[in-house]
């Protein structure tokens, strides 16, 4: 059993009744210092029972009588008693709920050790009981009271010794010699060596004891720990996933549901003005935008790229864009010429850095058309060795990029979506722009390596004039 103020567990609870690492928590494997604690336990407390077995042998083979009888009854209330402790301790250690004994365990030593007394006052074969008892104390006492008792405990044996072997006890006996004034030196030498060996032995399991409780606050901690590092990177992942698709559809799905929206109502014009070739030409840019928005979704659901990359270059894409744009530009009453310049010697780029490179001319094409009131834009493509460039221009009404403000519709996502997925891939973006001087969007994005071809960069124009 353990007191309140005990050095060291017996039933496999700290202060608090945390498990400690002579019982690893369920589903648990016990640690190699645990498994030394639980046999130093079992150990001591079969060494208890072995002793006070071997001493009740020794009391029946002298055989019974009046004074053996309540000796007998004496060792049987001790087993009783110390076993009573022992199976107590068991069950609250397997079952927290269940009564807990260590409030009780220094009154259940205290018993143990009063009946150890009576018995060696009886008999000389109890004696040797005393070195479990030496660890008991120990255990369940503080320091400062163990030593003292284990100290008495150690005179009284020696004096049970003397007592029984050569002193008042063996005087008394016909025949026997005078009763010695001391007792011989073998009496003092054997509890003295055992009781030093056990609270040295004792000292060792609490210094174990301790080594193992701060290897399993560690382990708990590193569980902890981890548990907690799996849960910030969930919700990291969580939130980038979510900033990416927000990206994908704003750049994407709402720039096509916002010209659908517009196309619309130029059909709903044109009608009213009886012009159902016009009506019918913006119906079909609306069909075509709604296909490209299906297409775009459902290559979110397969985690693909987008549609205009599907033939691998992006110049091909960067061209439709440019025509699309000039058609829902013209379609909306506006003139807007939009051309693509490329420069340099066209490489094979990554994925990402296709898609990102088309998702800046969609983004900043759009503001265009819906901003700007620009009469011409042109987009140029530059392949500088180890750079991609993409600069988009317009002169249009230009703005402020300083001053943006904030939309509660949940427009003007688009700068800072484009400024994310450049940062994503290490790049540089920068926006030059007045109000009435037109405004230029520059991305600069490293390949991480320099293209295998070192000619020189020779100028191959797709322009749509």
């Amino acid at each position: 059993m353990e007191g309140d103020a005990g050095n060291t567990v017996h039933n496999g609870t700290g202060p608090k009744g945390a498990p400690h690492a002579g019982a690893p928590a369920p589903g648990a494997e016990p640690t190699g210092a645990a498994v030394i604690l639980r046999v130093l336990r079992v150990s001591l407390h079969v060494g208890f029972a072995v002793l006070l077995l071997v001493a009740l042998l020794r009391l029946l083979a002298g055989g019974i009588t009046g004074q053996e009888w309540v000796t007998l009854l004496l060792a049987v209330l001790l087993a009783a008693f110390y076993l009573l402790g022992t199976v107590l301790e068991k069950r609250h250690a397997a079952r927290r709920t269940r009564f807990d004994p260590r409030p009780y365990s220094a009154w259940w030593l205290g018993g143990v050790c009063l009946l150890w007394l009576l018995l060696v006052w009886a008999s000389a074969d109890f004696v040797w009981l005393a070195f479990p008892l030496f660890f008991l104390q120990l255990h369940v006492l503080r320091r400062r009271l163990a030593l003292p008792a284990i100290a008495l405990s150690t005179f009284f044996v020696i004096g049970a010794l003397w007592f029984h072997n050569s002193g008042i006890a063996a005087s008394g006996q016909a025949g026997a010699a005078p009763a010695s004034l001391a007792p011989e030196l073998p009496m003092v030498l054997g509890p003295a060596f055992g009781a030093a060996f056990a609270v040295v032995t004792g000292l060792a399991y609490r210094a174990l004891f301790l080594e193992a409780e701060n290897q399993r606050l560690a382990a708990e901690e590193l569980r902890r720990t981890r548990a907690e590092l799996a849960r910030t990177q969930h919700n990291a992942g969580t939130l980038a996933e979510r900033t990416r698709l927000a990206r994908e559809i704003h750049d994407t799905l709402a720039q096509g549901l916002s010209s659908i929206v517009l196309m619309g109502r130029a059909a709903e014009k044109a009608l009213d003005d009886g012009e159902p070739a016009v009506a019918r030409d913006r119906l079909r840019i609306v069909r075509d935008t709604a296909a490209a928005n299906l297409a775009e979704a459902r290559n979110f659901v397969r985690a693909l790229q987008s549609p205009d990359l599907e033939d691998g270059s992006l110049v091909a894409g960067l061209l439709r864009l440019c025509e699309k744009t000039e058609a829902e530009t013209a379609a909306r009453g506006a003139g807007l010429r939009c051309r693509l310049d490329v420069e340099g010697v066209p490489v094979e780029l990554p994925g990402t850095h296709q898609t990102v490179l088309l998702r800046a001319a969609q983004a900043s094409l759009a503001n265009v058309r819906a901003h700007a009131q620009a009469r011409t834009a042109v987009v140029t493509l530059s392949f500088l060795g180890p750079d991609v460039a993409m600069d988009i221009y317009d002169d249009g009404t230009g703005f402020d990029p300083s001053a943006l403000p904030a939309r509660p519709d949940g427009s003007g996502y688009g700068l800072t979506s484009l400024r994310d997925r450049v940062a994503a891939l290490h790049g540089q973006l920068d926006i030059e722009s007045a109000p009435g001087e037109g405004t230029v969007v520059a991305i600069r994005l490293p390949l991480g390596q320099a293209p295998g071809s070192t000619a020189a960069p020779a100028p191959a124009r797709g322009d749509r004039k």
